[in-house]
């Protein structure tokens, strides 16, 4: 059975439509598309389109998901993305739709419009029933998975707990086993402080907190930052927890810089995303590199064809 996955535009202004389109000209095979978004941005696409918003609105003359057709109102863009998502989640929680891959959305724009989340991970969360998720990011061999993610980076160390380890932790477990095959998933985790603290001389909360967590749910470590995303994409890991954001992203756009895939823990179905914004900057200029778009789609399908059997 071909899997059906469906795929969100994202922000209309963005690159989104673009690197959706240029990534179905030749799309991975064995699943059918189905794509949601406003009715500029879909029209033409070689596949099964579904329409959000008022039909008609913008320019019929630019079907090439130009962001001249797009609307220039931030909080009528962050509106669009809002039914975009409700529509993919919706259709996701029903089992119409295998995967879903979401494209780029700017947080400001929608917030604007009302969406209180800081962004899709936590706002699919929300719309599966409240249920806890975690981002993982893959590039090549690495996967990466982040304990904390959109916080200001002198709450961490208070936000690295036990109970949120574990939590990632799990998550993690479950998706190796279930989403990628792997019976025995070996786990790292990323220190906090320099040196994991080199005993105390650097912060204690990687003696204190991050070691007993690590022996607690059997993973490696923890290890300091500069060698552990080494000792990952040698081999040695199946996944690597990291305790905030940015050293996470870091090491993904290293490891494949343009090919980086955002996937969704926790959700009941699957979900991945590009891991680069709207590029508001380089919208309509056609030089967006939809690479990391086609990588996104094309691991939606191979965890759907997996799960499917």
């Amino acid at each position: 059975m071909s899997p059906r996955v469906l795929i969100t535009v994202g922000d209309p202004r963005g690159i989104g439509p673009e690197v959706v389109s240029k990534a179905l000209e030749d799309p991975p095979a064995g699943a059918d598309y189905v794509v949601v978004g406003p009715e500029q941005c879909v029209s033409g696409l070689p596949c099964e389109t579904m329409i959000v918003g008022e039909r008609g609105a913008g320019s019929r003359d630019a079907p090439n998901r130009s962001p001249l057709s797009a609307p220039r109102s931030p909080i009528l863009a962050g509106r669009l993305v809002g039914l975009q998502v409700e529509r993919a989640a919706s259709l996701a929680l029903a089992g119409e739709v295998d995967a879903i891959v979401t494209g780029p959305a700017e947080k400001k724009a929608f917030q604007a419009a009302g969406y209180r989340y800081p962004g899709h991970t936590e706002w699919l969360g929300e719309l599966a029933g409240g249920v806890e998720t975690s981002m993982m990011l893959v590039a090549d061999r690495l996967r990466v998975v982040l304990i904390t993610t959109h916080i200001a980076l002198r709450d961490v160390p208070d936000a690295v707990t036990r109970e949120e380890i574990l939590r990632a932790a799990r998550h993690t477990d479950r998706a190796l086993r279930e989403w990628w095959g792997i019976q025995e998933p070996r786990i790292a985790l990323c220190g906090l402080n320099p040196h994991v603290g080199d005993g105390g001389l650097f912060g204690a909360e990687d003696d204190e907190v991050l070691a007993p967590a690590a022996r607690e749910i059997g993973a490696a470590g923890p290890l300091p930052a500069d060698t552990v995303f080494v000792k990952a994409l040698r081999g040695d890991f199946d996944a690597v927890l990291v305790p905030y954001h940015d050293v996470g992203m870091t090491a993904v756009k290293i490891a494949g810089f343009g090919s980086g895939v955002n996937v969704t823990l926790g959700l009941p179905f699957i979900r991945t995303s590009p891991d680069h914004g709207t590029a508001l900057d380089i919208a309509g200029k056609g030089i967006a590199d939809p690479g990391s778009m086609r990588q996104a789609i094309a691991l939606a399908v191979e965890l759907a064809s997996l799960r499917l059997g």
